[in-house]
């Protein structure tokens, strides 16, 4: 019996997907997906679903055997070796990436033990974006709101920190993690920029003053993704 459904919906869950990204992610549309849920994965499907979660067809298919394809690796991926440069995603095996999630202790970034989120490799392959490189991050205030509201899963390319006009970037000031759109003007000032314009105002960071307060871009935000806290009604 199919009833993989409900596996699907957990294993969304897990990697913090929505059904709507899942979907685009897999070219069908959403109603597919929640048909999916109800109904279960078609067979024809299994296998890719399997593969793209890493998990055995047989335990998605009906809930019985292992999940994971090596329970022992399953919260222990090998550290590179020192001094070997960063490895491409193209170069990696799989076509999911696990990214670990980290957050601001102390102001440092420290990873959160067992958690990550999974994302296709070939996704982040086509955007430059190294596996070294790649970590999530929660999002920590409601300025970028409703793209990114507060709490939203974010992933950020510690790759790249130059400043790219309008793109969105992960940031620490005096110890705090923010996150804003960017951009440069003379003379290096830097232009902090929130989607709620009604309640953050543009904020304007001189050379000087970005030392002043340790203002340091973090990195890239490449991904978000989110779960409603509520159904409508």
């Amino acid at each position: 019996m199919n009833t993989s459904g409900d596996r699907l919906k957990a294993l969304l869950h897990e990697c913090g997907l929505t059904p709507s990204d899942f979907a685009a992610q897999r070219s069908v549309t959403p109603q597919h997906v929640n048909n999916w849920f109800k109904r279960g994965v078609p067979l024809a499907r299994l296998d890719e679903l399997a593969d793209l979660f890493c998990v055995h067809r047989r335990w998605l298919r009906t809930g019985e055997g292992p999940k994971h394809l090596n329970p022992i690796l399953r919260n222990h991926s090998p550290a590179p070796a020192p001094g070997n440069p960063p490895t491409p995603l193209s170069a990696r095996g799989g076509r999911v990436l696990r990214l670990p999630f980290y957050e601001l202790r102390s102001g440092l970034l420290s990873p959160v033990p067992g958690r990550h989120l999974c994302l296709p490799a070939k996704a982040l392959r086509s955007l430059g974006v190294q596996a070294e490189n790649a970590i999530c991050l929660a999002m920590p205030a409601g300025n970028m709101a409703p793209l990114m509201p507060q709490q939203a899963t974010l992933a950020i390319d510690l790759g790249m920190t130059q400043v790219v006009e309008g793109e969105t970037y992960a940031l620490l000031h005096n110890g705090t993690l923010r996150v804003n759109n960017l951009s440069l003007g003379q003379h290096g000032t830097l232009y902090l920029h929130s989607l709620d314009r009604r309640s953050y105002a543009v904020e304007r960071y001189t050379t000087v003053q970005r030392q002043a307060q340790g203002l340091e871009i973090l990195g890239w935000v490449f991904h978000w993704s989110h779960f409603r806290q509520q159904r409508p009604g």
